[in-house]
């Protein structure tokens, strides 16, 4: 497959680029083209990773760019609009997280897809990961007692500013993580606790109704000595409603850290904190494969499927996946279990809990996903 990708920010140098620039990739994927509207960045890029053709926008990456499939890694706030010209170009579509900050743009999306008879896979694949699935049998068969609430979120912190990929000129310039501050698509609810809402869903399935409390906590950030304005909500508490008075709390905050990015899930008689049942580690399959991983995140990374050998030395090993998911679905014909539909079901738990603070009001949600 011959995939272009779009945009050259953090993500695309720290992960994207490095993991299907690899020898062991070459024989799936080739990264044919990159585009990216900063100044010298796409050209960078395709100097720094071999890549044969580089644009500074993505018509010209579509019309001249060679490419059967995109992966798509400009802003948030883009993805509808970049998502919608490559399905009308005919190509495959691989959403980094989040694919759209609607659940109406989502919607068309699915349905353009699903109307070119083309592929999409929405990152992020926490349903993927063995872990999770195992969480959802113990569940099921009683390991914590009966299951009473789960929480689960993410804290921004300086994440973005602080980026090592920032710190020097990519390109002509810094990389500018200022979008992420601002509307549409910023927010830490859209950039990471979104890996929280997908991997609390990939267990206890679709939510039916959320509330929420949301608003701007720090109003000014600093990036390269300049200010850079919030119009983003950045703190925000979630209530979540799965049915027969099962809740959870999610979040997205600009605290420094935080104890609960992966779901932990509260039993009448006992608890699963990210891969420990009560305190100790819990088989799953592929647990072999994590034997000597440095960190959590390595450790429920490496069973993935595609993460091995040198992979697992690069950022990002999860995006990685997803992005291979897409090229076997299209070579092998399999569906992959990282769906669109899942993916718009967390953007309509965003979107709904930003209209439930606004109006004060609990929000039904509208949409469903089928677990496999």
């Amino acid at each position: 497959m011959r995939i272009g990708v779009v945009g050259a920010g953090a993500l695309a140098v720290r992960g994207i680029l490095p993991h299907l620039t690899q020898d062991d990739s070459q024989s799936h994927v080739r990264v044919a083209a990159v585009c990216d509207p900063a100044p010298g960045r796409a050209e960078a890029a395709a100097q720094r990773f071999g890549i044969p053709s580089s644009f500074t926008s993505i018509e010209e990456l579509l019309d001249r760019g060679d490419v059967d499939a995109v992966t798509i890694v400009s802003p948030i706030g883009l993805h509808h609009e970049h998502g919608k010209l490559c399905l009308l170009a005919g190509k495959h579509v691989h959403f980094n997280k989040t694919m759209t900050t609607t659940v109406a743009e989502a919607t068309e999306l699915i349905d353009l897809a699903r109307d070119c008879d083309l592929r999409v896979v929405a990152s992020p694949g926490e349903v993927l990961r063995p872990h999770n699935g195992r969480i959802r049998e113990l569940i099921a068969e009683g390991a914590i007692g009966r299951l009473a609430w789960a929480i689960c979120g993410a804290a921004s912190g300086t994440y973005h500013e602080d980026e090592s990929e920032r710190a020097t000129p990519f390109g002509q310039e810094p990389i500018d993580p200022s979008w992420y501050y601002r509307k549409p698509g910023g927010g830490p609810l859209y950039d990471m606790t979104v890996y929280s809402l997908h991997a609390l869903t990939s267990v206890l399935g679709p939510a039916l109704r959320v509330t929420a409390l949301s608003g701007v906590r720090i109003p000014t950030r600093m990036f390269a000595g300049k200010p850079v304005e919030t119009d983003a909500d950045d703190s925000t508490i979630i209530t979540l409603d799965f049915g027969d008075n099962l809740f959870a709390v999610s979040y997205g905050t600009p605290a420094e850290g935080t104890e609960t990015f992966f779901p932990t899930y509260f039993g009448t008689s006992g608890q699963i904190v990210d891969d420990l049942l009560d305190g100790e580690p819990f088989d799953y399959p592929g647990r072999e494969r994590a034997l000597g991983a440095p960190d959590l995140w390595s450790r429920i990374s490496w069973p993935l499927p595609h993460v091995t050998g040198v992979h697992r030395e690069i950022d990002e090993q999860h995006v990685f996946e997803d992005v291979m998911q897409l090229v076997d679905w299209v070579a092998e014909g399999r569906p992959s279990p990282v769906t669109a539909e899942h993916a718009r079901h967390v953007i309509d738990i965003i979107e709904s809990s930003y209209r439930a603070a606004e109006t004060g009001r609990t929000q039904d949600l509208t949409t469903t996903f089928d677990l496999a």
